[in-house]
């Protein structure tokens, strides 16, 4: 679906206009939205707007890499957004011309269809070119990041604050799900800071001063969603190595509770193991109460170890 949307030069909004209206020259700026175009409409890139092939290209292969080209008379934009569900990442493609703009995207992105809509209740936008339909855009795309990042940041500090040394109603499986969509949002988030920088440092890109000043404020919230996503990600290591560790000390105690029940029963095994021989000659066998006075020996024994490992503090590894 095409759609189209133009200021003229009477300073009046049209909105669905004839795709052949477009290169009129009652237009101060237009803007045509390719909305999942049919294969038929893609051609029009070619055949109406004559796009450089490479352009085009780019535009019918899904997901190139957030870029910047330039050709005579206009620019050539790759930007993704993501998508909300999956956290995949979706693309949308520009071409910036001094009095038009071009949109390309093979799925809905809905900071297209929420611009479109804002556009009739606000006037002030109308004056101020095609290249602030692309910031208008990119802005939101941006600004839709956040509650995203802060959704997985709220996870993991629930998930922190669960962590307890009883760590057998604990899985790792949440963490590494957030850390693997932290890593998908990360190669949106990266990618499309670099091309922000690129066109507020390019010499080729006509941006104004005030222009400048709104491309600016997009780049300072891509880096500070950056320092979010790579403070989460520390944060999943952080969560793994408390897990790690919180492992080991449970085995540690586990270890220690079975080392302690060993040294208790080498000594008894050991008297058990002497009376159990079968000798003819074994004095200790014939007195009436020589049963009785070796079991007492065997519980004195370990009640004397017992007493042993708390004057060492063997204990006082198994609070908390």
């Amino acid at each position: 679906m095409i759609r189209t949307l133009g200021v003229s030069k009477n300073n009046e909004l049209l909105m669905d206009f004839l795709l052949e209206e477009a290169h009129s020259a009652d237009f101060d700026w237009y803007w045509v939205d390719f909305n999942q175009p049919t294969p038929e409409e893609s051609k029009l890139l070619d055949t109406f707007f004559h796009f450089h092939p490479l352009a085009v290209e780019d535009c019918l292969h899904r997901l190139q890499r957030p870029k910047v080209d330039y050709y005579d008379g206009y620019q050539f934009f790759v930007a993704h957004t993501l998508n909300k569900e999956t956290l995949e990442a979706e693309e949308i493609d520009f071409f910036i011309g001094k009095n038009f703009v071009v949109t390309f995207h093979h799925e809905p992105i809905n900071q297209v269809d929420r611009l479109r809509l804002r556009f009739p209740n606000h006037h002030e936008t109308w004056d101020r070119g095609a290249i602030f339909v692309m910031y208008e855009i990119l802005d939101k795309i941006v600004d839709d990041f956040f509650p995203l990042v802060h959704k997985i940041e709220d996870e993991l500090n629930e998930i922190e604050d669960t962590m307890t040394y009883d760590m057998r109603h604990f899985s790792m499986d949440s963490v590494f799900d957030r850390r693997s969509d932290l890593l998908w949002m990360r190669r949106t988030i990266l990618p499309m800071r670099d091309l922000i920088y690129r066109v507020l440092n390019s010499t080729r890109l006509d941006i104004k001063g005030h222009e400048h000043t709104y491309f600016s404020d997009i780049l300072d919230h891509l880096v500070r969603l950056t320092e979010i996503v790579d403070s989460n990600r520390e944060l999943t290591a952080d969560i793994r190595d408390s897990y790690m560790a919180m492992n080991s000390t449970r085995m540690n105690r586990i270890m220690m509770i079975l080392t302690i029940i060993s040294s208790i029963f080498i000594p008894l095994t050991f008297i058990a193991g002497v009376y159990g021989m079968n000798f003819r000659h074994m004095p200790e066998l014939e007195t009436d109460y020589g049963y009785f006075i070796t079991i007492g020996i065997m519980v004195v024994i370990a009640v004397l170890m017992l007493i042993w490992f708390k004057w060492k503090g063997w204990f006082n590894l198994f609070r908390n």
